[in-house]
């Protein structure tokens, strides 16, 4: 984790949920369980991307730490608005080892007599409102910034770029499962930075960037880095969606196979000898753990596991790169070379 302070983010997050709470009181106890389950939703992350906002602003010089601290919790509801949408299109209960939105309020419909499918219209009614209401706030936060127009419009236009890329990148993460052609690792990198890269780590560096005044060729520098190591950090998370410790990640080692979704674990897969045997349990529903063991042997025998994790390795040269090679603070440069480390430490 980038070693910058992110108490203030911590403490405006909770004024944030406390006010809002009380405020839901008006509308019954329902509305108020949403927002205890959306500011749960927000709780237990790593604070990434606020971390990222505040290096960027504090390491270019920034002397606005009010405004700064408001842009974090910016991008902090944002990736909570996003991870919420993106458990109803996964339809998964459960995120970071906990029942998510739309598993807690299944369970409360069932609780309160909702039959099977109410109860699940239930969890996804809610938690579709709790990612609209977080992508709310996030803009609005950042529209009411106390600070010049010119520069207030230019984050603005950043967060606008990072919700219409992510969203084609979602999208293609779903219809990539039935391409009608082979995808190949070109086009599953292509998705990853659309869907991940974009929103979590370009937008965060180059919104605080702008925020502090930044010359455009850090902005840029930031930007190219950010894509990098935002890549490098979503082909861990593929590979850890396959191969890693359930207890320690809170994610599911099989849901990614039973959705056949298209990572460059199966790019990869798909050109070597190996890849018919493996075929019919990618995408099936039910597969069962010793299907599920016989995968993941398979995936490491035929090399996929290794190349994926040298694609994470290469990004991250990559990204280190462009650091060397800018004019960025020393400090700066540190911290962020620090960062891109832990993309491929975390699967060790």
């Amino acid at each position: 984790m980038i070693d910058v302070a992110t108490a203030s983010v911590e403490s405006e997050l909770e004024r944030y949920f406390a006010a809002s709470r009380l405020r839901a009181g008006d509308y019954g106890p329902h509305y108020v369980e949403l927002w205890d389950q959306l500011e749960q939703a927000s709780a237990g992350g790593k604070r990434a991307r606020p971390a990222l906002v505040l290096a960027a602003h504090n390491g270019l010089g920034g002397t606005d730490p009010a405004a700064a601290t408001q842009l974090a919790i910016a991008f902090e509801l944002l990736h909570t608005a996003f991870i919420i949408h993106d458990d109803v299109i996964d339809r998964d209960l459960v995120r970071r080892g906990s029942t998510n939105v739309l598993g807690a309020f299944a369970a409360r419909g069932a609780a309160l007599g909702a039959d099977e499918e109410q109860a699940k219209t239930w969890g996804e009614a809610a938690a579709l409102l709790a990612g609209d209401l977080a992508l709310s706030q996030a803009h609005r936060i950042i529209a009411q910034l106390d600070i010049d127009p010119i520069t207030r419009g230019r984050i603005l236009d950043i967060l606008d770029r990072a919700v219409f890329v992510s969203a084609a990148g979602e999208l293609n993460d779903v219809t990539n499962t039935v391409a009608p052609h082979l995808l190949g690792i070109p086009d599953v990198l292509a998705t990853l930075e659309q869907k991940t890269a974009v929103y979590s780590c370009e937008a965060p560096l180059q919104a605080g960037a702008v925020l502090a005044g930044a010359s455009a060729a850090d902005i840029a520098c930031l930007g190219r880095f950010g894509r990098l190591i935002g890549i490098a950090f979503q082909l861990t998370d593929d590979m850890l969606g396959v191969f890693g410790d359930e207890s320690k990640t809170g994610k599911s080692t099989v849901a990614d196979l039973r959705e056949g979704k298209i990572t460059t674990l199966l790019a990869h897969a798909r050109t070597t000898p190996e890849w018919p045997s493996i075929a019919p349990f990618i995408g099936k529903a039910d597969l069962d753990p010793t299907e599920a063991a016989f995968v993941r042997e398979t995936l490491t025998g035929c090399g996929s596991a290794a190349h994926t994790e040298q694609l994470a390795r290469d990004h991250v040269a990559l990204a280190k790169t462009e650091l060397a090679a800018s004019d960025l603070p020393g400090e700066l440069r540190e911290l962020l070379s620090t960062f891109a480390d832990r993309a491929v430490n975390r699967i060790r």
